[in-house]
């Protein structure tokens, strides 16, 4: 079977944004039907007096991938909803700074100001360029951004408009040594690359489910380390803050209820996590490696196919790669709320290519991101290496 058949994608869309919303294959979502229907033949029972042990055997399951100790662990609908947790959860006084770089994400980027503002402290963002020599610009770049104001800094583990793997372990080392609490925002980061989440030492880590490890939409995760847990509370405050139960901790109780919902795709998790591993004899590290050469194989492809020179070292890509395109023809347009580039709507519409087409750093310069997941193959960036070369006649080497 063409295990591009476990998934339900259009036929004949070549599909290379697998890092926006994720994918989620057949099996999964079959799970997760069956644990609906389970739900909705006894709701009461489910959500009052099954819900709690079955979070906690996906929580267990999901902490065993991420190396994390699952009393550190709770689920979140996404990556962005623990980032508003934790923001709005540190104390802030004025003249205080919240640190993160020109690559971090948007919506985090929003939060982080709000959270600032409400503080009376400041929101600072150190610029670390793209294209770049390596890892260690990036360190640079960050401790130069430390004042003795720096409260927290937020770092991207993968940073979604330029797919470039950051050098975490090194930042959170250094950070921390100045006394720093860093929050690594690893929306990206499961199953895309190794994560060791308690060896890392981080003070919080966010990540998704629905990206890389392929889980129903809805669901991600918070990783709290131990001394920050009774001060960390969820962006919704519901019945956990006052109920006693003395076999869980305030963190679940608070975090494992924000109000009724449909909590199937964080109990649909460990299915994902084992379908994905038996895709490959080697489980999870053969398919991280096996995305990670075919991201670095696809960037080849397109970058000899616009005459562009890699705009960084194949060490620091994961399961995505972003490529400098010529300047849009209509500067600010690609920018504008709900509109898309052009050239990503070109790609569609002519060639059935679905992949961004971002702003970056900020308009008329962009960038396309390539994503490289289980059912794609060497053939679909042929694909789209031949449209660029049809689509973009200025294109010269250096552009």
């Amino acid at each position: 079977m063409d295990v591009r058949e476990h998934w339900l994608l259009e036929r004949g869309m070549v599909f290379l944004n697998h890092g926006s919303f994720g994918a989620c294959p057949r099996p999964v979502l079959e799970a997760q039907s069956r644990l609906r229907e389970q739900m909705e033949r006894s709701p009461v029972r489910f959500l009052s007096r099954e819900l709690p042990a079955l979070l906690d055997a996906a929580r267990a399951e999901l902490a065993e991938l991420l190396g994390a100790t699952p009393q550190d662990l709770a689920f979140v609908p996404n990556a962005t909803t623990a980032v508003n947790a934790v923001l709005g959860s540190v104390r802030l006084a004025s003249g205080d700074e919240l640190l993160a770089t020109s690559h971090v994400y948007n919506a985090c980027r929003n939060a982080m100001v709000h959270a600032a503002r409400r503080g009376g402290a400041s929101a600072v963002e150190v610029d670390v360029p793209f294209p770049l020599a390596g890892p260690e610009i990036v360190l640079e770049r960050v401790l130069g951004g430390v004042t003795p104001r720096t409260r927290l800094a937020l770092i991207d583990h993968v940073t979604s408009p330029t797919a470039l793997v950051f050098p975490v372990r090194e930042l959170v080392s250094e950070l921390q040594h100045r006394g720093i609490a860093v929050f690594v925002d690893g929306a990206h980061a499961p199953g895309m690359v190794p994560l060791a989440l308690d060896e890392l030492g981080a003070d919080y880590y966010a990540g998704n489910c629905h990206k890389w490890l392929c889980a129903p939409k809805g669901v991600g995760f918070l990783h709290v380390r131990r001394d920050h847990r009774d001060c960390v509370r969820p962006a919704v405050i519901s019945h956990g803050a006052t109920v006693e139960d003395p076999g869980r901790s305030r963190f679940w109780l608070e975090f494992d209820w924000t109000g009724t919902d449909d909590y199937t795709p964080y109990l649909a998790v460990p299915t994902a996590l084992r379908f994905m591993a038996e895709l490959h004899a080697g489980g999870w590290p053969e398919l991280m490696a096996r995305n990670h050469a075919l991201a670095v194989e696809a960037r080849r492809r397109v970058l000899q196919a616009i005459g562009c020179p890699p705009p960084c070292p194949d060490s620091m890509l994961g399961a995505m790669a972003s490529v400098p395109l010529p300047d849009a023809a209509a500067p600010g347009a690609p920018g504008a709320p709900g509109a898309l580039d052009a050239l990503q709507q070109e790609l569609y519409d002519r060639y059935g290519i679905e992949i961004p087409v971002m702003p970056w750093p900020q308009a008329p310069r962009r960038l396309l991101r390539l994503s490289a997941q289980a059912y794609n193959r060497p053939d679909d960036y042929d694909v789209l290496a031949a449209a660029l070369v049809e689509l973009l006649p200025e294109r010269r080497s250096g552009h």
